[in-house]
């Protein structure tokens, strides 16, 4: 049957435009001024914001593909291929729903494979396996890990805070004859005069690392210390216990590698894709927890997904955009 939805110029020419939108998203590309940009496209009509919703929804059906996928191997014992399972376009979603769900692929992008609005009006913002260096005043040094985004606000920075946004960061406080230097990260706060530490915002936690000396972390109304080589992570329910850690370990991607002491597989599947382009997705949930050993360099996911596919003798399936299926 012909869908007479193609064939409609005008709606190929938006769905053109969403997926080069979509693209860019996924891949870095977009400045803050772009981020600003594309708010604009989908706010010009129900139609633009309809496109780009089906658009970046395709990627959220790559995510959800993984559990479709098992469902369907089990039925049909592996025989019907992956393009069943990513139904058409227009079975992602309703037309209904087409505008307020472009803005929600805006503020929560699917899989997190693209900056979020919030993000792109970051300051300072490194793009899929880019660090960068970062002079944050009061001579406090900042690097930027992958996918990172911070905020210096005017009237804060004057007073020594900055704010991560997102990713992943490394501080270094030189020592201050008065005051401190804060660092503001969903909700919380640390605080440090003579420390280095290092700070990961996750979807739903916020994990904080002294490398040197001591650092303070305030979350809601509770305060805790930490000493060198100690963790500690916060979230919806409070501070989780403090850790003790392998500075050297966590600090790794600041000389370029992920280090895996026992690491699950699939967190280490989660690590590699901060570090390129699309999704991964391990669907053998029997492999979830199999302990990882071994360095990989961050500037080489693929060699090390490579790598990954040889010692547990799972099988590739590339999509699309970056997207991996591991079985």
């Amino acid at each position: 049957m012909i869908d007479h939805h193609e064939l409609n110029p005008e709606r190929a020419s938006l769905d053109r435009q969403a997926q080069n939108w979509v693209r860019r998203l996924a891949l870095g590309e977009l400045s803050k001024v772009d981020g600003a940009a594309l708010q604009r496209w989908c706010d010009t009509s129900p139609a633009h914001a309809a496109a780009f919703s089906e658009a970046s929804q395709l990627w959220q059906a790559f995510g959800e593909a993984g559990e479709s996928f098992r469902n369907e191997a089990a039925v049909r014992g592996r025989r019907g291929p992956v393009a069943q399972v990513l139904m058409s376009r227009r079975s992602l979603i309703g037309g209904a729903l087409a505008a307020s769900a472009a803005g929600v692929a805006i503020v929560r992008p699917p899989l997190g494979m693209w900056p979020s609005l919030i993000e792109l009006q970051a300051d300072f913002r490194t793009g899929t396996g880019e660090q960068r260096q970062v002079a944050a005043g009061h001579g406090v040094s900042v690097q930027l890990n992958t996918r990172t985004s911070l905020s210096l606000p005017g009237a804060a920075a004057q007073h020594g805070t900055a704010e991560l946004i997102s990713g992943e960061a490394s501080f270094q406080v030189p020592p201050l004859l008065s005051g401190s230097y804060s660092v503001i990260a969903a909700g919380g706060r640390t605080t440090a005069q003579d420390a280095r530490f290092d700070i990961r915002v996750a979807s739903s936690t916020v994990c904080v690392t002294c490398l040197t000396n001591a650092v303070q972390v305030e979350h809601r109304l509770a305060t805790t210390k930490l000493q060198q080589g100690q963790q500690v992570v916060y979230g919806g329910g409070g501070f989780r216990p403090v850790a003790s850690v392998d500075a050297s370990v966590v600090s790794a991607w600041q000389q370029g590698f992920i280090i895996c002491n026992m690491m699950p597989l699939g967190d280490v599947i989660e690590e590699l894709n901060r570090y390129r382009p699309g999704h991964i997705v391990l669907l053998n949930a029997d492999l979830q927890r199999s302990p990882v050993n071994g360095r990989f360099r961050i500037d080489e996911p693929e060699e090390a997904l490579s790598q990954i596919e040889r010692a547990f003798n799972v099988r590739r399936r590339s999509l699309p955009g970056g997207v991996v299926l591991l079985t």
